[in-house]
């Protein structure tokens, strides 16, 4: 692997006629087209078991190929415990998500998730549309959507800390003081197949009230 990747990059930089410049902004589009394996640049992605663990490429992987690398610090998660390591024992799961889709146990609106799901790639499964990224944004992320098709159990508050910090701020932007009295109301107008997601499909107001 180690010798068709110095190879690939050779390609590139003889492609240019010349050594490549500065580093531009970040794209896992153009990076892929290279076929690059996800792992060759995330290298600590597979034994990785805690958040915290810095998953980013090192500025030495970078300048293999760049005169100039500058990696910033990894983005802040509102996830508290999570181990890459743990999932990618589980292999692919794709398959898993596109099912729950094409049953419509999926919890959160799939818009065009689905389309990204035939796919053999265990990194692409929870992080997808990288071969079209231009730019890194949080939408590379997975959705707690799919964390839920396994994690069935949503028990609020307490289901929550399985994952998120006990302080992290997850209520929605529409949750203000007063929502709890104007949700109610016949004009509240609310759509409650954006409320599964955090209080389960088979939630009802009488759980509450």
């Amino acid at each position: 692997m180690k010798g068709r990747l110095v190879f690939l990059l050779a390609l590139a930089w003889g492609a240019a006629g010349s050594p490549p410049g500065p580093a531009a902004p970040f794209s896992h589009s153009v990076h892929l087209k290279l076929q690059l394996e996800c792992t060759n640049c995330h290298t600590a992605a597979p034994g990785s078991t805690r958040v915290e663990d810095n998953l980013l490429p090192s500025a030495e992987i970078c300048q293999s190929c760049h005169n100039d690398a500058q990696i910033p610090a990894p983005r802040k998660t509102l996830v508290a415990h999570f181990s890459h390591a743990q999932h990618l024992k589980m292999g692919n799961v794709a398959g898993m998500l596109a099912a729950a889709i094409d049953r419509g146990n999926y919890l959160q609106p799939p818009g065009d998730t689905r389309r990204h799901l035939n796919t053999k790639n265990a990194c692409v499964a929870c992080h997808r549309g990288m071969e079209e990224s231009t730019r890194v944004s949080p939408s590379d992320m997975p959705r707690m959507a799919d964390c839920l098709v396994c994690h069935v159990k949503i028990e609020m508050p307490f289901s929550c800390e399985t994952c998120h910090a006990a302080d992290a701020k997850l209520k929605p932007a529409s949750h203000v003081p007063q929502f709890m009295d104007s949700h109610s109301r016949a004009n509240a107008n609310l759509d409650k197949t954006t409320c599964t997601v955090c209080h389960g499909r088979d939630f009802r107001c009488m759980g509450c009230h």
